[in-house]
């Protein structure tokens, strides 16, 4: 069972759309117009706050009809406030997270659903370039294929976190958009329910990312993405094109690098053509050598040099934008891979590799920020900054610069050297 943004908590699997960019949320912000909330794990205040709110919501044409259907009667839920106060993202390693994540039925189910569908997955294609694979791999990882996408109430959830300080604007456009949803008539107040932050539907599309990026594909004259998975695939590659994917191009693909390969060049920032990768030794995962061409791709090593090794493309961008977080992209990436026939990577040095825990990471963020780096939050996630950080601290020192945060490299910064 995929758990949601409401379980990342204690086990960091499957995050739903865009949650990993939520979670980095913005400060206190409010609703022009609207009561500013206390800052408080309290509903005083909520019913005024919502009075004025279904009044913007008719100012910005949403009928007085589906106000009064969708928000009559809706209550404070601190619960989910709760919730959502009390997240921390557990940091995992991309051994760990791949190994649960990227599970053989998953690979298996996903393939089964293309050939069943072929019909179906061809027609998405033609019409935005996104193949079947690469569909099934956040389908898959979202929600286990439909399978579980979350029984609250949405309209609820939302109002709560709209009323609440802590990303009020955020929450209110999610709001103002779930009644649009309503209004058009595609879900009704009861039928619309999933996780606890409010995403909705078979690839957890945030209201008004479901709004906005939303296609009737099954032809029946609604928009349901949590029903209809004609609906919810197509739309899923709507969003996927609108993010930029290349048709026909590549994402991800297993490679071999050599041990005196230039470590500082493996960095997503960094893209050269594939000749050039070539000559610098790398070979495909086979020992068959790269295409001699100027395709630019970047080498990407999740767990450091002497841990599985990949070439990515363009189009491994749109996993990043659709989840910031690298362990999730690279897998889901991996996953798409895996449907598309590709075979298990090599772990390389796997168990011997060493795994800093999120403490030890805490600290070694702190003491890149005290060096004058600027690696984001402090919270044990080694994300693109603080990869960035350790690579520059790894070339000062003399060290391997894959970008990968090590034992050796915390002992260094922690004498001072």
């Amino acid at each position: 069972m995929p758990p949601s943004i409401s379980r990342l908590s204690t086990t960091l699997a499957a995050a739903p759309l865009l949650a990993l960019l939520a979670l980095a949320g913005a400060g206190p912000a409010s609703a022009q117009g609207a009561p500013a909330a206390a800052c408080g794990n309290s509903g005083a205040g909520f019913n005024e706050w919502l009075e004025g709110f279904k009044r913007q919501a008719v100012a910005q044409g949403v009928s007085a009809r589906t106000v009064a259907a969708a928000l009559n009667g809706v209550t404070y839920d601190a619960q989910v406030v709760g919730t959502d106060r009390g997240q921390k993202v557990f940091a995992q390693s991309f051994f760990e997270f791949s190994d649960r994540m990227v599970a053989n039925y998953r690979i298996q189910q996903g393939r089964q659903l293309i050939q069943k569908n072929q019909a179906l997955f061809d027609r998405i294609e033609q019409q935005f370039g996104v193949p079947g694979a690469v569909l099934v791999a956040f389908w898959g990882l979202e929600t286990d294929f439909g399978a579980f996408m979350g029984d609250k109430n949405t309209i609820r959830s939302v109002a709560s976190l709209a009323w609440d300080c802590r990303r009020a604007e955020m929450f209110r456009t999610q709001l103002m958009a779930a009644l649009k949803i309503i209004d058009r008539g595609d879900l009704t107040p009861q039928t619309m329910r999933g996780p606890w932050a409010g995403e909705l539907g078979q690839f957890q599309f945030l209201p008004d990312h479901y709004l906005n990026y939303g296609i009737d594909f099954d032809g029946d004259g609604h928009i349901d993405l949590l029903r209809s998975a004609p609906d919810a695939l197509a739309s899923a590659a709507n969003y996927i094109k609108a993010l930029g994917w290349q048709r026909g191009q590549p994402w991800l693909e297993e490679i071999r690098v050599p041990a005196n390969l230039p470590w500082d060049q493996a960095d997503l920032a960094i893209k050269l053509p594939r000749s050039q990768w070539a000559r610098f030794g790398v070979t495909r995962a086979s020992g068959q050598p790269l295409p001699a061409d100027n395709l630019p791709a970047s080498v990407l090593l999740p767990v450091g040099r002497t841990g599985p090794a990949f070439l990515v493309y363009a189009n491994f961008d749109i996993f990043t934008e659709w989840n910031n977080s690298l362990v999730y992209a690279t897998s889901a990436a991996y996953l798409a891979a895996r449907v598309a026939g590709a075979p298990a990577y090599n772990r390389g040095a796997g168990k011997a590799i060493p795994v800093l825990s999120q403490a030890q990471v805490v600290e070694l963020q702190r003491l890149l920020n005290a060096r004058g780096h600027h690696v984001g939050r402090v919270d044990g996630i080694t994300g693109a900054a603080t990869r960035q950080a350790v690579k520059v601290e790894q070339m000062r020192l003399g060290l391997p610069a894959d970008s990968y945060p090590t034992p050796e490299l915390l002992a260094a910064l922690r004498a001072g050297r």
